[in-house]
């Protein structure tokens, strides 16, 4: 049976850097455009030329190899011809394969945000598509507000959608742009675009997450008849986001719905790096992965009831809807105050630590676990604090060193330049091969001190963390008030 082929267009550097927070330099949108095009997608939106200087210094070169590289922008304004708009001179004078105009087609926009009559509006479109393809480029429009737009007025919103169809433009974008539009009326909306004459593999979806339905919303799309749908890198986008390839690209490659009917152009060894990319790309945002994003987040194939993770071990597919290595991910079988012994079990067994099931030790972990998360630790956060426990409570484990004492001082003074200055200055006493060690030292606040002056006196331990820094720290209150108990989740490399 042959698939019909779907094309996934990627408007993270356009539409992304709309979110709140989040203003790509050159040099990020050149390393996310190189993710994305390694990835396998069919086209990346690069920006806006002339909007900005950045976008601008983006599209003096070509910056995919696969995928087509589209620069965004508006149409032609009224009474202006094609030839004289220089918005539309730096869309064709860009270093892209494609432009992506955005066209509005809902009359009361026409009115209200162009100031100009539909006609003319329609006229745009028309002389915009021909110049881009004239140019060499093929020309994609974005129906702008076309759901709210075909529920007002039904018959201009389908004018502005034909408009851009006739006059060449390869992909004609059905958009939601306020995000309202419920899965249901995108499925007959687009049923009734189709039924107008536009070729269903001439029309795109364009969906936002202003009601958590901009997934739903893309797939019934294509349930409807759409070829391509746009999206970005974990949903970013402006107000509530933008519909996440993340999560539609498994789906559409792993779900039989979609997949026997269906080829994205994504490989499956390409699907398996998927988590990857994900993390890849939050970590250049410089934010934390969400844990249960569909498919990547470290809790999307978790579990933490002991009965759940008792059947996981036995069969996989008791609680997985999908297996996790396909898309790049694993399962994790979490150690809380909820588990059983099968939990413990399957995550000593990842460790390497082997332990009978009716060993009375592994009784005693289970126990000390739970007591300390009932006091509020959280090993399921914090896997080498249960390994270093684990291996204590079960094997023994050689004390290395022991810290007997330290003292932490935090002081403002004058320095010699007669500049005032907050100094922390610490004191550690530890105990290495029996013998005690006192060790000194000032630092950038409290833990840059400590962490000085307990690295200065290891011994021969000192080599084996030369390496190790802190990359992170989390501090949670676990009760009120100024005496409050405090957990430090650490994390270090």
């Amino acid at each position: 049976m042959t698939r019909e082929r779907l094309y996934l267009f990627d408007t993270t550097l356009r539409d992304g850097q709309q979110t709140p927070g989040i203003d790509f330099s050159v040099e990020d949108k050149i390393a996310i455009a190189k993710l994305l095009d390694a990835f396998g997608l069919d086209y990346v939106e690069g920006g806006y030329p002339g909007a900005n200087p950045t976008d601008t210094a983006f599209f003096q070169e070509k910056r995919t190899s696969r995928a087509k590289f589209v620069a965004f922008g508006m149409t032609k304004r009224a009474g202006v011809s094609a030839s004289n708009d220089p918005g539309l001179a730096s869309l064709v004078q860009s270093k892209s394969d494609a432009i992506c105009f955005v066209a509005k087609s809902w009359d009361y926009h026409v009115r209200v945000a162009l100031g100009c009559t539909n006609e003319e509006n329609l006229d745009a479109i028309k002389a915009s598509v021909e110049a881009a393809i004239a140019a060499g480029k093929e020309a994609l429009v974005d129906c702008e507000h076309f759901f709210d737009g075909f529920k007002a007025n039904p018959d201009y919103a389908l004018a502005c959608a034909r408009t851009a169809y006739d006059a060449g433009a390869r992909w004609v974008v059905l958009c939601d742009t306020n995000g309202g539009t419920q899965p249901s009326e995108v499925r007959a909306i687009v049923e009734k675009v189709i039924l107008s004459g536009i070729s269903g593999d001439h029309l795109g979806i364009h969906a936002h997450d202003d009601t958590g339905q901009a997934v739903a919303n893309s797939l019934a799309a294509v349930e409807a008849g759409v070829r391509q749908i746009q999206g970005t890198l974990n949903g970013i986008g402006e107000r509530c986001g933008n519909a996440n390839l993340i999560s539609i690209v498994p789906t559409l490659a792993l779900k039989p719905a979609f997949a026997d009917r269906f080829d994205t152009g994504i490989s499956t060894e390409a699907l398996t790096g998927i988590s990857r990319l994900s993390r890849a790309f939050d970590e250049l945002l410089n934010r934390a992965p969400e844990a249960q994003a569909p498919y990547v987040g470290a809790s999307a194939f978790a579990t933490k009831a002991g009965i759940h993770a008792s059947a996981l071990a036995k069969e996989p597919a008791t609680y997985e809807h999908v297996p996790p290595e396909t898309v790049g991910n694993r399962r994790r079988v979490m150690v809380s105050d909820q588990g059983g012994k099968a939990n413990f079990l399957a995550e000593l067994r990842r460790r390497g630590i082997e332990v009978p099931k009716d060993d009375h030790r592994l009784d005693a972990l289970i126990s000390v676990v739970k007591e300390r998360e009932a006091e509020g630790y959280a090993y399921e956060g914090a896997d080498a604090s249960f390994e270093l426990l684990a291996r204590k409570m079960l094997h023994g484990l050689p004390e290395f060193f022991n810290v007997t004492s330290f003292r932490c001082m935090v002081e403002r003074r004058f320095d010699a330049n007669g500049q005032l200055k907050t100094v922390s200055e610490a004191i550690v006493k530890v105990v290495v091969d029996g013998e005690e060690k006192m060790s000194v030292a000032e630092g950038h606040g409290p833990v840059n001190a400590l962490d000085i002056a307990l690295r200065k006196d290891l011994g021969k331990f000192q080599g084996e963390i030369a390496d190790m820094e802190l990359a992170d720290f989390k501090v949670r209150i676990l009760n009120g008030g100024t005496e409050a108990i405090t957990r430090v989740l650490i994390e270090s490399h």
